[in-house]
């Protein structure tokens, strides 16, 4: 079997022992005679898959007790709906920060909902850098503040939490959950799509404080209020049973690594190893502050852009695969979550190494 170092940005590579064993797992789970595709969600043997799922992420996270971890679907994208539709209560008005494509599109769908106030924005700087605090222009009568800790297309990740003086933070961690520990307690409420650091595609998780159910909008529909899921285990309907189980299998895998603080190690020795790359050439470049550098997501461009097609064909070559920039930024752009291993992360800084000489 031969497994290449894919570096996309989403869906991402998942980490081999976890394919291993879904695949031994496959036609028959447990003894039971069904493979995980086939069970019913309500059946004994998926609900102790589910509910082990969810107990293991809450260790891993150590999340709080007052919060409720929710197995949705849709992908973080149906959250930028989800979000003004529950939490506005009787506020007319949210906060948002704009850092990057991601950031834009939550504030797009946010404003069919609310007066959208845009606390900052990067964009003129081509959504290169973050905020400071003391920049953020703050409404205290909002009802939340959305922001992206990680922009995945731009690379840019804040290298704070901001402080909102009590108004409900609320953060789109789909690129950056489960790659190092975190204070849960500091967000009212946390959401990431599956496909980067938790499993495969189909499943986004919400992780949100309990005070903050119930106060929906008239019209939510069932399936857009928390509350509907909450109050039955994320099994109002079908759950994405698949991708859950995937899940599960990938916070014990994180669990056996040493948990969190391990995946950061690990996680931040990564992105050191390739940033000292880009920084110590003149061939390569990212435009990102170090300070405000994504440690999953890494853009970079080369000297000469004529020369991409021959950089990707090369690393192609070498088992790097999709290493091509978004077409909004260009250039190249490696994806280094959980799943990478370090030793794919030394195989493209050898090869950029040698493609620099032969350049």
């Amino acid at each position: 079997m031969t497994r290449l170092f894919n570096f996309s940005a989403g869906p991402a590579m998942l980490p081999t022992a976890v394919i291993k064993r879904a695949q031994q797992e496959m036609l028959d789970w447990n003894a039971s005679g069904m493979s995980v595709m086939e069970m019913s969600h309500r059946g004994k043997e998926y609900m102790s898959i589910a509910s082990k799922a969810e107990q293991d992420l809450r260790d891993i996270m150590a999340i709080p007790d007052n919060y409720k971890v929710l197995f949705l679907q849709g992908g973080a994208s149906l959250q930028f709906a989800m979000v003004p539709l529950n939490l506005l209560g009787d506020k007319t008005s949210a906060d948002y920060i704009n850092t990057g494509m991601w950031s834009k599109k939550a504030i797009a769908e946010a404003k069919r909902y609310c007066t959208v106030n845009i606390a900052a924005d990067t964009s003129d700087g081509g959504f290169t850098t973050v905020p400071t605090q003391e920049e953020l222009k703050l409404n205290s009568d909002a009802a939340f503040v959305h922001y992206t800790p990680n922009e995945t297309i731009g690379g840019v990740e804040f290298d704070y939490i901001p402080e909102t003086n009590g108004v409900p933070l609320i953060a789109d961690m789909s690129s950056t959950i489960l790659s190092r520990p975190i204070d849960v307690s500091k967000f009212a409420m946390i959401y990431a799509g599956a496909q980067k650091n938790i499993g495969p595609a189909g499943l986004c998780i919400v992780i949100v404080r309990e005070d903050l159910l119930g106060n929906a909008a008239a019209n939510t529909p069932a399936m857009l209020n928390y509350e509907t899921h909450a109050n039955n285990a994320s099994m109002y309907n079908t759950p994405a049973t698949y991708s859950w189980y995937m899940a599960g299998l990938v916070f014990e895998w994180i669990k056996e690594q040493g948990g969190l603080q391990a995946m950061g190690e690990i996680n931040q020795r990564k992105a050191d190893k390739l940033y000292a790359a880009i920084d110590n050439s003149a061939f390569y470049a990212n435009p990102v502050p170090k300070a405000n550098r994504s440690w999953m997501n890494v853009p970079f461009t080369l000297a000469d852009a004529d020369l991409d097609a021959a950089f990707l064909a090369g690393a192609t070559e070498k088992g790097l695969i999709t290493l091509k920039g978004h077409r909004s930024v260009g250039g190249m752009r490696a994806s280094i979550y959980n799943a990478m291993p370090e030793e794919g992360v030394d195989a493209l800084v050898a090869y950029m190494k040698a493609f620099e000489s032969a350049h």
